[in-house]
């Protein structure tokens, strides 16, 4: 195993790596997707504790952190100092990856397999991540373009977009963050979203194949598919149909937020 203490702008290549854990304060992380050989790159650091590296070549392990924030503490760490840390990561598409930021920006791009983002508010972008993917935030916003496997995301006000998505299983949580997905389902694609007050929008092909429900305590339904009906009884409003000859399921609910449903073009 070995280590390395960094307090400057340094730059390391490893042998392969198999699992990635990330986590900074402040500045910027990138983690992308590389066939050539795993590196790390530190553009800038200032902090009054330095970046600990550890490297475990017979485990395929790379761990980047500062030594008093822990992947479990990470959402709770709100202590403002003087850290800031630019630095990007260069690993396999097949690699696992863990990245945690506490008010830093992140990029995650191009990875297939694992891939576990955890952000107290800082934003993360998420692009052409495959595979089974989780984001946890507490106020920072996510955003995935092209995004292709399971996808389950948390908040408390955080926002989740997806720009091209085509999901297996996509299931969302959010108590006030605002929801906006555009998707191609597939016949096997199971989308499930939930929210407390935030609005949820999402747009459709014109075209596609699947069971919608749609609900509502106090918020508004809206819809531009004929095929939905929409009933109303006390304490609730619904919306509900089959688009096509169904297949893919999609579920929709607010307690007072509004969910918008759009036709898109045809696949």
């Amino acid at each position: 195993m070995q280590q390395w203490t960094i307090d400057a702008p340094d730059r390391l290549t490893f042998d392969q790596v198999d699992d990635l854990d990330v986590r900074i304060v402040a500045g910027r992380l990138d983690v992308l997707a590389s066939d050539g050989p795993p590196t790390l790159e530190i553009a800038e650091i200032a902090s009054a504790s330095p970046l600990l590296v550890t490297y475990d070549e017979l485990a395929r392990t790379l761990t980047v952190a500062y030594r008093d924030l822990t992947w479990d503490g990470l959402l709770g760490w709100l202590r403002r100092d003087q850290r800031r840390t630019v630095l990007s990561i260069a690993v396999p598409k097949t690699c696992r990856v863990k990245a945690g930021v506490v008010t830093a920006p992140a990029v995650v791009a191009g990875f297939e397999r694992v891939t576990d983002v955890k952000s107290v508010s800082g934003e993360i972008v998420l692009d052409g991540v495959s595979g089974e993917v989780t984001a946890n935030t507490v106020s920072g916003p996510v955003e995935t373009r092209a995004m292709d496997g399971d996808l389950s995301f948390i908040s408390v006000s955080g926002d989740l977009t997806v720009a091209d998505g085509t999901p297996h299983r996509l299931k969302a949580n959010t108590v006030s963050g605002r929801i906006t997905a555009d998707l191609s389902l597939r016949p096997t694609g199971h989308v499930t979203i939930n929210s407390v007050s935030g609005d949820i929008l999402i747009r459709l092909p014109e075209n596609v194949e699947a069971d919608v429900t749609a609900r509502s305590t106090s918020g508004r339904l809206v819809s531009t598919f004929e095929e939905l009906s929409t009933k109303s009884s006390p304490g609730m409003k619904s919306m509900s149909g089959r688009l096509g000859g169904g297949m893919a399921s999609l579920s929709a609910t607010t307690v007072s937020g509004e969910v918008t449903l759009l036709k898109g073009e045809k696949e």
